[in-house]
Order: structure tokens, then C-alpha cells, then sequence
């Protein structure tokens, strides 16, 4: 995201409403007046919507009005995303914002709506690591040995993804990007990981939660971990970045608004998401999703949201990605 758009977007997300402070205090603490719409673009049972209930709760028990999650699946988020684009911007419908939606802000064209424009950045939540794995056919043990494997086999490698523009997928575009390797994305509209077990394919870009069993079960072979730094749950297991330089690629979770939500109520909220965040309850049911806490203002969130839909646009143009 480039130029006008990227600009205000940050500008939107660290804006302060021109209003009274008395005004805004008294319009703060009489939110919500009524109950809470959380919209999450995926079906229900996934981490996303998982993460979704864990902090609805949290929300109804310190603000004293349910919040609750309402399931809109459908063309990788888009459906949800609209549906709160076009709501009233009072805060009372949320959005569980994902990175899908900074991949699909290049990767669809026909777009009803703008992501940066027309939803304002409220709280992060949560980060999902990947790792890359293989299947144990694959003789390769690291990554150097993976790429030299590829390129001597190019087009021969299939690498999984659960659909077109997920983070498994845009992980796998950026490393064939930066590795200079030659792998055929097979994308799965169900469950791609038995096919991973059985060797029909070779490589995945998976999550950890759900590949972390048959790693340790030596069913899979963990080859690097997609964050910045190692992970304490793999902490053998190096960065992709520690043979890529600048290599990183992490599913995240937060909280939007529609766009033109008082700005007040934007922060308590941001308020009260971020000491769920950090309650020793609410952090061990983040740890058991296998993911990590992800504390943030509206600005950061809004920074963090920019930065990814600037770097998966390159890697969309650049591996020609198309929407199924």
C-alpha cells in the first residue's frame, strides 16, 4: 500500500476525535448499550475463531453487554469484512481482522470495499507461527539442503496449502521468492495435512498448533520456523530467516472497526483487549492455542496492518498469485 491510502490509514489510526474530552468520556462509559457483534470471516472451530470467543468473553465480563461471535465464511474473509464495512460505525460490530485481509487487498481486484480505507484498526490480539515441514521422503534435513534438493528437481516438489492467498500459501510464494526455487503450489479446499502424512505432497507452510504432534511424532520433519526469532515450543528448530535473510511470514490476529468509529470508544476498547492480553489466564489459553499474545495501541496495530498489506502485495504481483 503505497501513497494517500497508507497515509491515511496511519493517520486515521492515530487520529483523536475532535470532540470534547467531557463528551468523549461520557460517550466511552456508556458503551456498548447494547450487545456486541464480533464478525469472524472463517468457519467456526479454527484458532481464529477460537481467539475470537476467548476475547468476547473477556469483553462481557468487563463491560457488561455479551459479545459474541458471529461466523461469516466465505471468499477468504471477504464476505465478513463487507458485512462490517458496511455497518454502523458505533461499536457495536467489531471485525476479527486476519492477515488474509492484508493479502487480499492486492489479491482481489473487484473489491466492494477498501480494507485500509474503511475499517479502523481497534487492538492486535494474536500471532500464529508456521513452520516449514516435509514429508520424510524428502531427504532433506535443513534448508540449504532443501533449496539445493528443489533446484535440482525443479517443478517436481508440490507444496501444500488449505487455499489460495492464506498465510501458508503467501509463506510458501515468499521463500520460492527469496529462495529461487521451483515448487508446484497444490492449494486444498479441505484439510491439505493427509495428504502431507501420506507424501502425495511434500511440503506445507503449517501452522504449528496443528503440525506440532506429528513432528514429534516423526511423522513430519520440521525444517525452520517462519517467525523472526525461534519459537520456545521448537526451540531447536531455526528461523528460515537464519538462511534467508529478511524471510518472515506469521498468521495474526486483532480487532477492527468499521471506519468513522468514535475514537473513544476505539481506545477503551483497545484498553480492555490489551489486559485480557495480559492475564495469566487468558495467556495460558493463548499458549494452548499455540500461539502468542499480541499487545498493541490502535496506532501500532494500524502500522502493523499497513507494513503487511505493502509486503504481500509485492509477493502477490511478483508470483502472480489469482483468487480461486
Amino acid at each position: 500500500m503505497k501513497g494517500p491510502h497508507r497515509r491515511q490509514f496511519l493517520r486515521l489510526a492515530a487520529s483523536a476525535a475532535a470532540l470534547p474530552v467531557a463528551s468523549r468520556n461520557a460517550r466511552a462509559q456508556t458503551y456498548p448499550s447494547r450487545p456486541v457483534r464480533i464478525v469472524v470471516g472463517l468457519p467456526a472451530g479454527g484458532s481464529p475463531d477460537i481467539g475470537a470467543r476467548l476475547i468476547a468473553q473477556w469483553l462481557s465480563e468487563r463491560l457488561a453487554q455479551q459479545f459474541f461471535v458471529d461466523n461469516r465464511p466465505g471468499a477468504s474473509t471477504n464476505i465478513g469484512t463487507e458485512a462490517v464495512v458496511r455497518a454502523d460505525p458505533d461499536g457495536h460490530t467489531l471485525l476479527l481482522a486476519l492477515a488474509a485481509n492484508a493479502v487480499n487487498a492486492t489479491l482481489y481486484g473487484n473489491l466492494k470495499f477498501n480494507f485500509a480505507r474503511d475499517i479502523a484498526p481497534v487492538a492486535g490480539l494474536l500471532r500464529v507461527p508456521n513452520v516449514m515441514e516435509v514429508h520424510p521422503s524428502v531427504p532433506a534435513k535443513t534448508v540449504p539442503e532443501f533449496v539445493a534438493y528443489a533446484k535440482a528437481h525443479p517443478g517436481k516438489l508440490n507444496m501444500a496449502s488449505g487455499g489460495i492467498g492464506g498465510t501458508p500459501h503467501v509463506a510458501g510464494e515468499l521463500f520460492k521468492i527469496m529462495a529461487g526455487v521451483d515448487m508446484v503450489h497444490v492449494p486444498y479446499r479441505s484439510n491439505p495435512r493427509p495428504d502431507l502424512l501420506g507424501g502425495q505432497v511434500q511440503v506445507m507452510f503449517d501452522t504449528v498448533p496443528a503440525s506440532i504432534e506429528f513432528i514429534r511424532a516423526g511423522k513430519l520433519r520440521p525444517l525452520a520456523v517462519t517467525t523472526a526469532r525461534r519459537l520456545q515450543v521448537l526451540p531447536e528448530i531455526p528461523t528460515v530467516a537464519e538462511f534467508l535473510p529478511g524471510y518472515e511470514a506469521t498468521g495474526w490476529q486483532g480487532f477492527g472497526a468499521p471506519s468513522g468509529t468514535p475514537t473513544e470508544i476505539i481506545h477503551r476498547l483497545n484498553k480492555e483487549i490489551n489486559a485480557g492480553l495480559a492475564d495469566a489466564r487468558m495467556k495460558a489459553q493463548i499458549a494452548n492455542l499455540g500461539a502468542d499474545p499480541m499487545p498493541m495501541t490502535p496506532t501500532e496495530f494500524g502500522k502493523l496492518i499497513a507494513d503487511e498489506i505493502e509486503k504481500w502485495a509485492k509477493v502477490v504481483r511478483l508470483a502472480n498469485i489469482k483468487p480461486e
